[in-house]
């Protein structure tokens, strides 16, 4: 009897427009959803969120008919409301966050996703699976043994198996025993594992710095007067060695070209460099322990050029200090413009030590 008292209220014979008209959104949403199902569409229902994908279920699940004529009001009405449509926003925090990626500070960004206590992650087990396994491998010795389980059996076999034989013995037996413990783990659970380990992977801290310490104090006595450089660096190794040498790898200087520049780069960078600048820094390194340099770069552009720098470069005379490293930092400069730039690529000091060894 309920079946019939709907199936006349959806769709009596001569009122087919008014009947489309009593309809309540919900119902409509379903009818739409259900055409396009029948036409072959792709909807995505799984982006909705789950009490809407529950409620449309639900619905669809008490209706039984309509006519053509209520049928293509409803889908009429939906196509009006698509063409009416000028701007949509993103569903939820989750969207607007994914939306404005980039755009806003990472601060900002972490409180909101914090504050939300939204799922932000999309499929988190595509965020584990995708990890670095030094990542996976913490939160396998961290983790209790049947989270670990379950996020051994989630990963791809040859994955799973690496990241098992990286594991100290004792845990990758206690591991590989609770997974024989899973079955009975509901799809509901795994999920909540899995949004639970996407965070802890997506939870890296703010820093100030986009540069570690080391680059930070490099970059520092790159610009800095040598004097000063050799008092700094003699301090730090006094302080800290191992820190005094990571930051001496990670300085630039005039006498650092002859290793760190490929020589076919040289002729990029005598474009790069006024000529003028070009001859106080040669002239200026020309003796001491600098001469390596300043004859690296003249033996590896023209012969023509080289000549005529050397002429301009006894002509120039004895260069003042203060003018010869004003100079030689241009040079350097420049090699570091071409760098940022994608023209050259320095040889980096752990590739002349693995040549030298």
């Amino acid at each position: 009897m309920t079946d019939q008292t709907q199936l006349a209220r959806l769709s009596p014979p001569a009122r087919a427009a008014s009947a489309a008209a009593r309809l309540t959104r919900r119902q409509k949403a379903a009818i739409v959803v259900r055409f396009l199902l029948n036409e072959g569409a792709d909807v995505p229902l799984t982006d909705l969120p789950d009490a809407l994908q529950e409620s449309l279920t639900t619905q669809m699940g008490t209706m039984r008919y309509v006519d053509r004529s209520t049928l293509a009001d409803v889908v009429a009405e939906f196509a009006s409301e698509l063409e009416a449509m000028g701007l949509t926003f993103p569903n939820g925090v989750a969207g607007a966050l994914s939306a404005l990626d980039g755009r806003i500070s990472p601060q900002t960004a972490a409180r909101l996703k914090k504050e939300a206590g939204v799922r932000l992650f999309g499929d988190p087990w595509e965020q584990v699976r995708s990890a670095e396994a030094e990542d996976l491998l913490d939160i396998l010795q961290r983790e209790s043994t049947e989270i670990a389980a379950v996020m051994l059996s989630k990963l791809d076999v040859a994955r799973a198996a690496d990241l098992l034989g990286k594991l100290p013995g004792d845990t990758a037996r206690r591991i590989t025993y609770a997974v024989s413990q899973t079955e009975a783990v509901t799809p509901e659970a795994v999920d909540r594992i899995g949004l639970a380990l996407a965070a802890q992977l997506h939870d890296v801290p703010d820093t100030a710095f986009p540069d570690g310490p080391v680059q930070r104090v490099g970059e520092i006595l790159n610009y800095s007067a040598s004097a000063t450089r050799d008092d700094v660096l003699t301090g730090l190794e006094e302080t800290d060695e191992d820190f005094a040498r990571l930051v001496r790898k990670a300085i630039f200087t005039f006498v650092h070209i002859p290793d760190r520049v490929n020589p076919v780069d040289v002729p990029k960078l005598t474009r790069e460099v006024d000529q003028a600048v070009l001859v106080t820094a040669l002239a200026s390194a020309s003796a001491g322990d600098l001469a390596p340099a300043a004859e690296f770069i003249l033996d590896n552009m023209s012969k023509r050029m080289a000549e005529a720098l050397r002429e301009e470069m006894q002509e120039l005379g004895t260069v003042k200090p203060r003018d010869g490293e004003e100079a030689m930092t241009q040079v350097v400069n420049a090699i570091r413009q071409l760098e940022a730039a994608g023209e050259i690529t320095l040889i980096s000091p752990e590739e002349d030590d693995d040549e030298n060894g």
